[in-house]
């Protein structure tokens, strides 16, 4: 298993030879936090072509739309706690069914309502990004945010990017403020 830092790039199918069906788990803490709301963070997944942007709004899939057209990509589902051990939600890719078009696929963190709520990703802790080979269930990636938010609300944690016929993952972990609405409009999605 690989454990990176912030802005390590590493080849995921060269050091894995027929490496196909990955999950992306990401799990999180929250810090002893007293404003009375539920604490609610949401996955998803932007499929980008190369210009960095989305081709269509489906090509965003997070709690309203599980599962890409292309089947390529299946987000497991919203969990509104994230109470409890391991990953708090997960996202399956099959890396060779993602359609040619796309060359990037982002993996992001938000907090639901984060503004109404009064909260941010200061408030979080142990947050994390994993690959694992879904068929052996074998860890093969690891990234650890470390502690270094505070106002944000949004978090690109981490992208799978083609290069050639290769997959590699790069580790990002940069934060946005105005959470969703402002991922949204980075990868050019309608909102």
């Amino acid at each position: 298993m690989i454990s990176l830092f912030k802005g390590q790039k590493v080849d995921l199918t060269k050091n894995n030879p027929g490496l196909s069906n990955i999950v992306v788990g990401l799990g999180w803490d929250v810090n002893k936090y007293d404003g009375g709301a539920a604490f609610d963070l949401d996955t998803a997944a932007f499929m980008l072509g190369s210009n960095g942007k989305v081709q269509s709004d489906s090509d965003f899939v997070f709690y309203n739309n599980l599962t890409h057209s292309s089947k390529s990509v299946q987000h497991m589902g919203d969990n509104l706690t994230g109470a409890g051990e391991g990953d708090d939600e997960q996202i399956k890719v099959e890396l060779s069914r993602v359609p040619s078009n796309i060359s990037k696929i982002a993996f992001t963190a938000t907090i639901h309502e984060a503004e109404e709520r009064k909260q941010n990703f200061g408030q979080v802790s142990n947050a994390y990004i994993r690959i694992f080979d879904e068929r052996t269930n074998q860890e093969l990636i690891r990234y650890d945010l470390g502690e270094d938010f505070s106002i944000e609300t949004a978090v690109v944690v981490g992208e799978l990017y083609r290069q050639g016929s290769e997959w590699k993952f790069n580790a990002i972990g940069s934060g946005f403020k105005g959470g969703l609405k402002a991922l949204c409009q980075n990868f050019g999605v309608n909102v």
